[in-house]
């Protein structure tokens, strides 16, 4: 390919508020263009990209045994209603009218659509397991769209959904699913990792998710390096610890903390370490109760496991008012002579000699104990996110944290789906069964984002070669006025295309730091340089994207050397 012929829309600044790396770099090197908040086009070369995921998605899924098909963007709010998710799903989903004035929605993901394909097509056994999937446009109404692509309000996902005679079916397709994904990802290039996770508002009885591993990911992934443990930090277990209880050592005593309101702040004030200090949080309940949170000071509470208590599927924490209205102050809210529910975290259950909060501001206890100065919990459990040296669940070794950009998502569904539309089959005693169901996406233009936050450096994107738009890159020096530098960059570029390898000549007349530039912020794994200097000594310049230097490689042997170095 020519650039002459192609279309490069290369930047020198990315706007202001592209915030990520990717978001800045797919803008510069003009792989995308924004249209509205969460929208955008997707230019030639990011195109290129984005085919490239799609072929080897679609490649490995065939592979799998999955059958393509397409399903409507549009989807009638009746199979919505129908499912419970016309209400549960939120202002995320976009709803509209037609012109009948009957209710649609936009699809952000296609559960409903496909168990009605399900229950009218597959009513035997004989024609389970099925697995079909798409990929196909999405969208989703996101109250804050960011990060360009990463969380667009519109984007490209591979999703599949399977169907089931029973639950060994099911988990049979789920691992081939996992090991696809596991291919896939491989293919691309990436490094990632597959974790356990939690079903969220998909439902069902249990997934896996894929991350691209990235500093910049918004997720917390806990794994023990001394085994093949992984969970998000959402999913992975604090384990209690071991031993009793320590017992009491001195009396209970309240003292001054003025203005000292922070686990960090009272931690320094009195010299105490924040593993000394009793975390205390006040939340209403689903029915409307107050319920006092105990935690360890230097733990976090994790929302999502304490979402998972039957009490607390939805709470929210206390206001500023509401904690007065106990006769507490903010800052100061403490467990003792409260008369309230408490819910206590493992680790916060085998604390002796303790501060915590007076009720009072400007003031703590110190030297608490429970069973003495308080009640002795009753209901604990684990509701903190899981630190690095936590024992593994597995009992193998510690904990690590790293931080991943989330791709894909395996689910086993279950019923979920199919027992509140009725997607039933005849099992071989002629018996009506409902169907076991698996979901399984993933986010494609997501991984070309995801695929930049882990592959960059100062000058721009580093394409893993699957993933890079070319190749290669040709760039001649002073092709304008060199008839042999035009001539053997042009050349080149055939023979390099007929062996089979994409290659983007630059046969623009800009100057050589111009055209330098513009190859390494787009990405291109390996780049050649066409000179009358070299050409005399018989010499082309090679230079791979990662390296820090060229080299010379003869022009006689040309094709077949950098077959091999793109080989590689």
């Amino acid at each position: 390919m020519r650039v002459s012929r192609f279309f490069l829309a290369t930047l020198k600044e990315a706007p202001a508020e592209a915030e990520l790396v990717s978001h800045r770099l797919m803008l510069r090197a003009g792989l995308i263009r924004r249209l509205a908040g969460g929208i955008y086009t997707w230019m030639p070369l990011g195109l290129r990209i984005l085919r490239k995921v799609e072929t080897i998605v679609r490649e490995e899924m065939d592979r799998a045994g999955a059958v393509e098909l397409s399903m409507p963007v549009v989807q009638p709010a009746e199979l919505w209603q129908e499912s419970g998710r016309w209400q549960a799903y939120g202002p995320e989903l976009l709803r509209f009218k037609d012109r009948h004035q009957r209710d649609f929605v936009i699809q952000p993901t296609s559960e409903e659509v496909i168990t009605d394909i399900a229950r009218n097509e597959l009513y035997s056994y004989r024609k389970l397991p099925v697995n079909f999937y798409q990929i196909q446009t999405k969208f989703r109404d996101e109250i804050r769209p960011r990060f360009g692509v990463m969380r667009g309000r519109e984007f490209m996902m591979k999703d599949a959904y399977s169907f089931h005679a029973d639950g060994a079916s099911l988990e049979h397709t789920y691992r081939e699913m996992h090991d696809c994904y596991t291919r896939i990802f491989t293919r691309l290039g990436l490094r990632f990792r597959a974790v356990a996770a939690d079903t969220g508002a998909i439902g069902g009885t249990g997934s896996h998710e894929f991350h691209v591993l990235a500093d910049s990911g918004e997720d917390a992934i806990a794994f023990c390096p001394d085994s093949d443990y992984a969970a998000n930090i959402d999913l992975a277990e604090a384990l209690a610890p071991t031993g009793k209880r320590s017992p009491a050592t001195k009396p209970m005593e309240k003292i001054s903390t003025p203005g000292k309101k922070t686990i960090s702040e009272v931690s320094e004030f009195l010299g105490v370490p924040p593993h000394k200090i009793l975390k205390t949080l006040l939340v209403i309940s689903a029915d409307s109760n107050r319920w006092l949170i105990l935690l360890r000071g230097d733990h976090q509470l994790n929302e999502i496991k304490l979402g998972k208590l039957a009490q607390f599927s939805k709470f929210r924490f206390a206001t500023e008012e509401e904690i007065r209205a106990i006769n507490s102050r903010p800052g100061y809210l403490g467990p003792i002579n409260r008369g309230l529910g408490m819910i206590v975290d493992r680790a916060a259950a085998a604390m002796s000699d303790f501060v915590c909060g007076a009720d009072e501001a400007g003031f703590h206890y110190i030297n608490a104990n429970f069973g003495r100065d308080l009640p002795e919990p009753a209901d604990v459990f684990d509701i903190r996110s899981v630190v690095p040296g936590d024992p593994s669940p597995d009992g193998k070794g510690a904990l690590e944290i790293c931080r991943g950009i989330e791709v894909g998502h395996i689910f086993q569904l279950g019923t979920k789906y199919s027992q509140a539309m009725n997607a039933t089959f005849l099992d071989e005693k002629g018996v009506s069964r409902v169907m076991e169901m698996g979901c399984y996406g993933i986010g494609v233009s997501r991984i070309v984002a995801a695929a930049i936050e882990q592959n960059n450096d100062e000058r721009g994107i580093v394409w893993p070669a699957p993933m890079a738009p070319f190749r290669l890159a040709i760039v001649p020096i002073g092709a304008a006025r060199s008839a042999a530098a035009r001539e053997t960059a042009d050349r080149l570029h055939h023979e390099l295309e007929a062996a089979g390898i994409e290659t983007l000549l630059d046969d623009r007349d800009e100057r050589p730091g111009v055209m330098f530039a513009d190859m390494e912020l787009i990405g291109i794994p390996h780049r050649i340089v066409v000179s009358d200097r070299g050409l005399k000594q018989g010499q082309l310049e090679y230079q791979g994207r990662r390296d820090t230097a060229a080299q010379q490689i003869p022009l006689a042997d040309a094709v077949a050397v950098l077959g091999r170095l793109c080989a590689n």
